[in-house]
């Protein structure tokens, strides 16, 4: 039909890299930033952790609450730590969901599709087949190594805080990311941790006052692994967003 609008096609990374972010450090930090699923044992040096978190901490939030909380696990406390949740994901996976709702409940499109597509290009470009689960199983087991990372955050909040810190937090793990890009190391952010946060109290002193949000894999990336390769589609502005200038 005459009067029918044709969506404007989504944007791939080194497109908005080449189209809106070339040439800008801080824009090419964001715009480059991928979801590493393979990282290098090379160490990252607790001064560098600690750097990209006080960098971040400059995030905004109401108030100037700042309601994110950070534990960070490397050496042999990220080697307990793993070793137990990899162990409840494949012996116990059913008793252990996290304490709150991530995603949601009812899936529906366009949101759906969006899942399906990343979902079915990272099994894909793995070998994984739709019907093999005990495959799924063991790479959905690889965010409980934190992906070979030789640092991990698990990232908490008060449990009586409200949606807004939530965003405020998420804010947070958005700097978080950014300065770990300015510093040459890349992350994955994993609600998957959230559902093993029974196992986590039992190496952390997280208290029970504190839900257990999500953990992040931080390091330096495997530029070989087939896995890093998986390219992410976005949105274009015009699709999401509505200007009213008049």
């Amino acid at each position: 039909m005459a009067n029918d609008v044709v969506p404007p096609p989504p944007l791939s990374r080194q497109e908005i890299m080449d189209r809106y972010a070339r040439g800008n450090p801080v824009l090419e930090a964001i715009a480059g930033r991928t979801s590493v699923r393979a990282f290098l044992p090379a160490p990252v040096a607790r001064e560098t952790v600690e750097r990209i978190l006080a960098v971040a901490s400059r995030a905004a939030s109401g108030s100037n609450t700042q309601p994110w909380k950070v534990y960070v696990v490397s050496g042999a406390a990220r080697d307990r730590l793993t070793a137990d949740v990899l162990h409840a994901h494949d012996h116990d996976e059913a008793s252990h969901v996290r304490e709150y709702e991530y995603y949601m409940v009812n899936w529906r499109d366009p949101y759906l599709a969006r899942r399906r597509k990343v979902g079915w290009g990272l099994y894909g470009m793995l070998g994984i087949g739709r019907q093999d689960k005990e495959a799924m199983h063991r790479q959905r087991g690889r965010n409980y190594l934190f992906f070979d990372a030789p640092v991990g955050l698990i990232l908490t909040i008060e449990r009586d805080l409200e949606q807004g810190s939530w965003i405020d937090l998420g804010i947070f793990l958005g700097n978080v990311m950014t300065a770990a890009r300015g510093l040459g190391l890349e992350t994955c952010a994993q609600a998957a941790f959230a559902n093993f946060h029974k196992v986590l109290r039992r190496h952390l002193p997280i208290p029970d006052q504190e839900i257990v949000v999500c953990g992040m894999a931080l390091g330096h990336p495997d530029p070989d692994a087939i896995v890093n390769r998986l390219e992410t589609e976005r949105e274009p502005v015009a699709a999401f967003a509505r200007f009213h200038e008049r």
